[in-house]
């Protein structure tokens, strides 16, 4: 199968989704699928080239506004790649390149499927203007993955297409973390180094920015004794870090936050910790992969139950705990549990190990797409305005 797929950009930039279409560019490549992917280049200016297998078409970038590159004439180029394509892939949110497409007649006729990572959350202004371009564009698609049935139900722009959604598991490239014989040995490494009392370890690892509840894990933090606190990020919350710090000089020796870690160090952060915790506090937290990471080296997570697919990565009782979202007594009860029980750490960081093993791999996200694929290269053209409830407070 000749398969396009269209995305904001593609590594070696820097994102979850742009890291994830790599990886199912090339299983699907590994599988013997042909996959170009269209993207924005970093520059203005065009570059074609392969890499691992996959076709890779840099357009030049003008410029970009809330986190949206915009390239001249996206739209055309996009029709003329589509026109060699059995199926085109689109991952949303990229409003410029959706909005282009929508405005080509090939949208009305040629099959596409989309990967819905997350609801447009903060940017209602634009959403506003957005709406008719986005209502086309999904209705037009002829299916739509997501990442977890919280999606699904939860998003007002899925939950009135959930016939034509269809759940579909990450899969991650886990196989640097989950017995990883070097990982492990880095892991004794940095917990002698962290840990020096041989007090427990609890990592946090992600973007120190407004959703990740940040303040929450800071107001928590004191409330757990005799831990320290591993926060691998960069971002302007890492004020909130400092002044934790600043206002109790105590644990300044159990606080270690760290701007980054290359993949070897990272893989052994997970094997050096206890366990893991993901306090995100908003929906723009669409599933936290961070969270499968943890759990492939066998550790336990403890996160919240947003409306999103943040549960489902880690569920609760079974691979970890899960607290409400914002609440840090919640959040420090349910790490202050998890350490002071090793037995029930150590059966929920086994059952983590297992499921992330098994039902977030690559193969496995690479079958399960091409059965998508296969749908919709078989479904009819959608209408452009099916009875759908407004969206217009998304």
């Amino acid at each position: 199968m000749r398969i396009l797929m269209v995305n904001k950009y593609y590594p070696p930039h820097v994102g979850g989704i742009e890291f994830h279409v790599r990886d199912l560019a090339e299983g699907l490549v590994t599988a013997g699928h042909a996959v170009r992917v269209l993207v924005c280049n970093n520059e203005r200016r065009l570059v074609e080239e392969s890499i691992n297998g996959v076709e890779i078409v840099r357009l030049p970038r003008l410029f970009e506004r809330a986190s949206t590159p915009v390239a001249r004439h996206f739209g055309q180029v996009l029709v003329h790649e589509a026109a060699n394509a059995d199926i085109v892939h689109f991952h949303f949110p990229y409003p410029w390149g959706e909005f282009e497409w929508v405005g080509q007649l090939a949208s009305k006729a040629v099959p596409y499927v989309i990967t819905y990572h997350s609801d447009i959350v903060r940017q209602k202004t634009a959403l506003a203007f957005y709406k008719p371009f986005l209502d086309r564009f999904l209705n037009r698609s002829r299916l739509i993955m997501a990442s977890s049935p919280q999606l699904i139900r939860y998003s007002p722009w899925l939950a009135p297409r959930a016939a034509k959604c269809r759940q579909v598991d990450f899969g991650l490239p886990l196989d640097h973390i989950a017995g990883n014989a070097a990982a492990i040995r880095r892991g004794r490494q940095l917990r002698a180094e962290w840990s020096p009392d041989g007090a427990p370890i609890v990592l946090f690892v992600g973007r120190l920015i407004y959703y990740k509840g940040i303040e929450v894990l800071a107001r928590a933090i004191p409330l757990v004794p005799n831990a320290h606190f591993v926060i691998v990020g960069r971002g302007p919350e890492r004020a909130r870090l400092d002044g934790l710090v600043s206002a109790h000089p105590e644990l300044a020796d159990r606080v270690h936050v760290i701007d980054w870690l290359d993949d070897g160090d990272l893989a052994g952060a997970y094997h050096a910790a206890d366990l893991f915790t993901l306090p995100s506090v908003a929906p723009s937290e669409a599933f936290g992969l961070v969270q499968i990471e943890a759990q492939a080296a066998g550790i336990p997570v403890v996160s919240t139950r947003l409306r999103t697919g943040v549960p489902y990565a880690n569920l609760d009782g079974v691979t970890g705990l899960t607290v409400m979202p914002g609440n840090a007594d919640g959040l420090a009860g349910a790490i202050n549990t998890l350490l002071s029980d090793e037995d029930l750490r150590r059966r929920l960081g086994d059952q983590a190990q297992e499921r992330a093993t098994t039902q977030f791999t690559i193969p496995r996200m690479v079958e399960h797409v091409t059965a998508v694929y296969a749908q919709a290269s078989a479904a009819t053209p959608q209408p452009d305005t099916p009875d759908t409830p407004d969206t217009g407070g998304a």
